[in-house]
């Protein structure tokens, strides 16, 4: 399995510290709230045209990884 973890990014300037994708104002929390609610992955991609399908495979990952209790980002300064 290839891992997308890579696209999740911590930056405390970017969303108050919050882990985003590939340091866009969009929060890993902001996609698992939008597939939570019934959105598809096209959906979210044609309402977010800077996605890309690894992006919200990332967010699963890095959601998946907190439940097992991992914690793995890359941190920018």
């Amino acid at each position: 399995m290839t891992s997308h973890l890579d696209r999740i990014t911590v930056d405390p300037g970017v969303c108050h510290g919050k882990p985003t994708i590939r340091r866009m104002r969009i929060t890993v929390q902001t996609l698992l709230e939008l597939l939570a609610s019934g959105m598809t992955f096209d959906e979210v991609l044609a309402d977010y045209a800077v996605l890309e399908r690894e992006d919200i495979l990332a967010a699963l990952e890095f959601a998946a990884a907190q439940a097992s209790g991992q914690y793995c980002v890359s941190f920018s300064s």
